[in-house]
């Protein structure tokens, strides 16, 4: 049986920083005239609504902070006391009284009159928590009233759904200094934080629901990126004319493998071919005909030690591959060199990347180029560490497309970055089970085919993540997936619809299952 198909998301979907939030969410109220209380209003039913559904019975315990967050928490605790739910609420550097409850009877307790026990006595029987105590606007670990709650809610079983952003997490980075909570799910408000969508803000937010609560369009300059969503890729599958052919359709030169390697130049034409590419090309050591020829006879073979062939190849293709298994020798270089001669639209990925930051050739600028680095990869060609990048991938991106000139990065990981001219866009789709070796080579073939059949090079690589990543889950093989298995099920990720939901929600924007 085929899997569910997630994420489900509207597109475009764009994520914002906390910081991002914080100035539009002013703005919106100061110059737009969005009334403040109409906002919170909107934001404490809709993740009211949210709770009810993923939790339809017992006691909820609902937490709240100072500011908008713990103004939204006490919207949601008098929503559901009013739709009949027990609910206590603990506030934490919140002044009573608390008018947004509206007289409603809520069981309610200061968290300076409880010390660790009673809290964690007032947390002992609920279905669920809310928590509503730091949201966005968070530095630093949680302190006071709101840091005890958070080592409370560690020894509790409920789950936690989160107002905005899980406490302790930033939400401009998904960095966490201290103690932070960790949600079954989280209710963003307009748009989903950055933070939570990197690691390891990631992991603490659970499954992603985005509503809507009356924000205005963003400002063109605070669009800083979008979701990588089915739904995104739903409008941008390349289309084919009904009257075609195969080289019109898009042909791809894939120039991978060296001897001994023919597997990485099978996997990424296998899924180039499969990606929708009209005819592949697959220039490799002349060593690997024999097994080239008997694994994929669509492929057409092209001796890599064969000049004249190889300029033709790549003559004749509209777009190239390179990198996956051709080694990084005098040989390889060479051949590079060959690649890098031709003004074709490319993705550059694996050897080729150590022979840039090797200076065997300089980096190809331009932006027709993608580069497809691993963090290692990406710390060779910026001189830094694995850690170094690692530490802030989002400025890793920026330092690459800015010392490189090339026109797309793709930074692989935990989300997969792919940075451009247009801003910075970030996977949702992919899981841990594609870390396995041979997963690069299809990723390198399916953006070699969506260029090669026309699109823009940003929009080539986030099809090719979208592309592999829900044929990844297509598979259904959990952590035994292998890279051969991503080929065979991406016929079918191209017929599916954008995806689904199981909240009947009319203000839902995106929902995203927990990061694995």
């Amino acid at each position: 049986m085929t899997p569910p198909i997630r994420p489900w998301a509207v597109d475009p979907l764009p994520w914002v920083t906390g910081t991002t939030a914080a100035a539009f969410d002013a703005w919106a109220i100061q110059e737009r005239n969005v009334p403040q209380a109409a906002l919170m209003e909107r934001a404490g039913v809709a993740a009211a609504r949210v709770v009810h559904h993923l939790h339809p019975q017992g006691a909820v315990c609902v937490l709240a902070g100072k500011g908008n967050n713990g103004g939204d928490a006490l919207v949601a605790a008098r929503s559901l006391a009013a739709w009949g739910r027990e609910v206590r609420l603990v506030t934490a550097d919140r002044p009573a009284p608390h008018p947004l409850l509206h007289d409603w009877p809520v069981s309610h307790r200061d968290a300076a009159d409880l010390d660790d026990r009673g809290l964690e006595l007032v947390l002992v029987g609920a279905s669920v928590v809310v928590d509503g105590l730091l949201g966005t606007g968070i530095s630093g670990a949680p302190r006071g009233a709101a840091g005890r709650i958070v080592e409370a809610l560690r020894s509790c079983e409920a789950p936690v759904v989160a107002l905005d952003v899980p406490s302790g997490v930033d939400a401009d980075q998904g960095r966490v200094a201290g103690a932070a909570v960790r949600a079954a799910a989280t209710v963003a408000f307009g748009w989903p934080k950055l933070g939570t969508l990197l690691h390891p803000g990631r992991a603490h937010t659970g499954r992603l629901l985005v509503v809507e609560i009356g924000f205005p369009p963003l400002r063109p300059e605070d669009r800083a990126g979008l979701l990588l969503t089915p739904a995104w890729a739903q409008g941008r599958w390349p289309r084919r004319d009904p009257v075609t052919h195969k080289n019109k359709v898009g042909a791809l030169a894939v120039v991978a493998g060296r001897t001994g390697m023919a597997g990485a130049g099978i996997l990424a034409s296998r899924a180039a071919l499969r990606s929708g590419a009209g005819y592949v090309r697959l220039v490799t050591d002349p060593g690997n005909r024999e097994v080239v020829q008997s694994a994929l006879p669509e492929a057409v073979f092209v001796d890599a030690s064969d000049p004249g062939a190889v300029r033709e190849a790549l003559e004749s293709s509209r777009a190239v591959a390179v990198g996956p298994g051709m080694g990084t020798d005098e040989s390889a270089a060479h051949l590079l060199r060959q690649v890098l001669a031709v003004d074709r639209p490319r993705v550059v990925d694996a050897d080729a990347l150590t022979l840039l930051s090797e200076g065997s050739e300089a980096v190809p600028a331009g932006a027709r180029t993608v580069l497809t680095p691993h963090p290692g990869e990406a710390a060779r060609l910026l001189g830094d560490s694995v850690e170094g990048v690692e530490k802030d991938r989002v400025d890793a991106t920026e330092r690459l497309m800015d010392g490189t000139g090339v026109g797309v990065v793709v930074l692989k990981g935990a989300p997969t970055l792919v940075r451009s001219a247009a801003g910075m866009n970030v996977d949702t789709v992919a899981t841990s089970d594609l870390a396995v070796a041979g997963m690069g080579d299809t990723l390198t073939g399916a953006i070699g085919a969506f260029l090669a059949q026309g699109c823009p090079p940003a929009d080539a690589a986030g099809l090719g993540l979208v592309a592999t990543g829900r044929a990844g889950a297509r598979a259904a093989r959990g952590v035994g997936l292998q890279s051969g298995d991503i080929p065979e099920a991406l016929p079918g990720v191209f017929v599916e619809g954008p995806g689904h939901t199981d909240l009947s929600l009319p203000d839902l924007l995106l929902d995203l299952d927990p990061a694995r």
